[in-house]
């Protein structure tokens, strides 16, 4: 667990310097210049994810199991992840009404992602995983609904099409394939 606590603090450390701490992170881009940082910010990213990834695949060796599983949830979670995918896609997707309306659809789409893990799962890892990632997608989003919004496109009726097609296709992709094949579990399957 330390491996995994270690690359959750590194990965989502980084990535809450412009929430939590603006003037440091203003700091550092005029010391170590735009490219330095983002060199700095795509290294400590990089040994962080790999650390989470390492420490969670580690964590199935040693389960610790906090309560029963919830018969559904995996389901309640599916249902959940669609809209999470629907969200990532509005990101990404130009001209889309989710992302005129909410501004923020990634940041949301971690949120729902999270939550939909930790009703789906039951061990001291997923808590530590999909809690940390839940708490840090609420304080970015609180930190970026406090900023000027950003100016976006117009939505058009095709780009809200496409969003949610390519939610939808991304969704079923990993639903029923990419997460069993990449991670050993069929989401849909227990």
């Amino acid at each position: 667990m330390t491996w995994l606590a270690l690359g959750l603090a590194l990965f989502l450390g980084i990535h809450l310097t412009r929430a939590v701490m603006p003037a440091w992170r203003g700091a550092q881009i005029a010391r170590l210049g735009d490219k330095g940082w983002k060199g700095l910010y795509t290294l400590v990213s990089a040994v962080g994810l790999g650390l989470i990834i390492w420490g969670f695949s580690q964590a199935r060796f040693n389960t610790v199991v906090l309560w029963p599983r919830i018969p559904g949830m995996n389901h309640a979670a599916a249902a959940l992840m669609l809209i999470a995918m629907i969200l990532m896609a509005a990101a990404y997707v130009p001209r889309n009404h989710f992302k005129a309306k909410l501004q923020h659809p990634m940041t949301l789409s971690v949120k729902v992602w999270a939550f939909a893990h930790l009703i789906a799962n039951n061990t001291l890892a997923d808590v530590m995983l999909f809690g940390s990632f839940l708490v840090w997608s609420i304080l970015v989003f609180r930190a970026a609904r406090r900023r000027p919004a950003p100016v976006i496109a117009a939505p058009t009726a095709a780009g809200t099409t496409a969003t949610v097609v390519a939610g939808a296709a991304l969704w079923a992709l990993f639903a029923f394939w990419l997460h069993a094949a990449w991670l050993g579990v069929a989401p849909l399957g227990r």
